[in-house]
């Protein structure tokens, strides 16, 4: 029975001593450059990966050219270290270094 009751005791104090993982949401929209090549909201790659999905799917193409993010990954972190860019969102970044229009996306990172 102590056993037990022990057993039950250590699980509790183990589970209560995980930390806990709060969800975290970002809007992209507000994302700025100086916070993209710094790693300021999150790892670069991750923010390009949904950025490049995000355009993507506006366009319908769920087709992943690997050369090509990379080469407009570079591109963009290029743009985003010009300290004269940090203050740009990177999403205005991409649609100007890409032509893109909210409406009518062409190429993505």
């Amino acid at each position: 029975m102590h056993l037990k009751l022990a057993g039950s005791g250590v699980i509790l104090v183990v589970t209560l001593a995980l930390p806990a993982q709060a969800q975290v949401l970002i809007d992209a929209s507000k994302v700025t450059c100086d916070q993209y090549v710094h790693s300021k909201i999150a790892t670069p790659n991750y923010i390009a990966a949904w950025i490049s999905g995000y355009y993507n799917a506006k366009r319908n193409n769920r087709f992943i050219d690997t050369q090509n993010l990379q080469d407009n990954v570079t591109k963009l972190q290029n743009y985003c270290y010009n300290e004269k860019n940090f203050k740009v969102p990177v999403m205005k970044a991409v649609e100007d270094l890409f032509s893109l229009k909210k409406s009518e996306p062409r190429v993505a990172p």
